[in-house]
């Protein structure tokens, strides 16, 4: 795959130095900055404002100031990327969440990862085999509920170029090759679809097939996210690849397809249910949803290393998420809780 896919789609980047923040339109191969825009989350609200499309708003905000993308996106510049969305006062406000079972792969590792040795399918299959009799229901029908889960608040995310960690108390880490929604809620409670952007979710597969139920603490996992943010995409079969390298050679590599068409529950469906909670519709706050993988490395038998990079790239979402795999150094340690009583 090319480095920047580069296809007509208005393309975002937040990018930071020292203590100034900016938002730029990507214009390969440079980085076209926005009149005082310091936050994509900042834009969406004017938007919303204002009654505007974003595409339309960031025309108004171009600027004459173009920086040169490739120094940028090496961390050969005093300029870093940012994950593409945040809330900037409130990181806690930002909800990190997904979506799993969505596509046949992931249904067949997840399959593999708990079986049991009987002909009954495991409970990960009964629920694929849901989506895929109701998770594409007719408009204004709701369909079956897919898997959720929650990953953690704005602070866990990472940005590109950022190390994902596999923490003391984990017992492993890999790559989720997905693509991500990016929302937020307006000042009635309505949810505002910002656009989406490639993701990486990083789960404790090893943690999570020693039982079904380790599920949710699996997750709790640092994932990636960005460069860029694609306001406007296609998500119908969405073309991409994934791989794994190590010292700097590759390890493992795949071609995988992700969206609508390539999935047991429809955009909409996803999107219902995730945002017919209440507290999933408060004014004001952002949330990060991953819409699943359409395989895993771990499935495959790799097992990522110290230092492994792994890179995830999909048509029309820019350039490579690449992200270097860290272990953490230091043992787990008690967490002793202090009584007020």
């Amino acid at each position: 795959m090319s480095q920047s896919m580069n296809q007509s789609t208005t393309r975002l980047i937040q990018i930071a130095k020292g203590n100034d923040r900016a938002v730029a339109l990507v214009e390969e191969p440079g980085l076209r900055l926005l009149h005082q825009t310091a936050s994509i989350y900042s834009l969406a609200q004017e938007a919303i404002a204002n009654g505007l499309k974003l595409s339309a708003l960031v025309k108004q905000k171009l600027s004459n100031l173009v920086l040169d993308y490739d120094p940028i996106y090496t961390s050969q510049s005093d300029w870093r990327i940012l994950p593409p969305i945040d809330h900037p006062r409130e990181p806690s406000r930002c909800l990190v969440s997904g979506t799993g079972l969505t596509h046949l792969g992931s249904a067949r590792d997840r399959q593999d990862m708990h079986a049991i040795a009987s002909e009954d399918l495991t409970d990960s299959m009964k629920m694929f085999r849901w989506g895929i009799a109701g998770g594409r229901p007719a408009a204004g029908e709701i369909g079956t509920p897919p898997e959720w889960f929650y990953k953690g608040t704005g602070t866990i995310l990472r940005a590109h170029n950022e190390p994902l960690e596999i923490p003391p108390y984990a017992e492993d880490g890999g790559e989720e090759a997905e693509i991500a929604g990016i929302y937020t809620i307006d000042s009635n409670g309505r949810p505002h679809r910002i656009g989406m952007a490639t993701g990486n979710e990083f789960s404790d597969h090893v943690f999570e097939k020693r039982n079904y139920l380790n599920l949710a603490g699996s997750k709790l996992r640092t994932p990636a996210l960005g460069p860029e943010l694609t306001l406007d995409p296609t998500f119908d079969s969405v073309a991409g690849e994934v791989t794994i390298a190590r010292a700097g050679k590759p390890l493992w590599q795949k071609k995988i397809r992700t969206g609508e068409s390539e999935m047991c529950h429809s955009l909409r469906n996803m999107e219902h249910h995730h945002f017919k909670y209440e507290t999933h519709r408060r004014p004001g706050d952002v949330h990060v949803h991953f819409f699943g993988a359409d395989c895993l490395s771990y499935g495959e038998g790799i097992r990522l290393a110290a230092g492994d990079l792994m890179q995830v790239q999909f048509a029309g979402f820019g350039r490579a998420l690449r992200n270097p795999l860290q272990v953490a150094a230091v043992k787990p340690a008690l967490i002793e809780v202090i009584s007020l009583g």
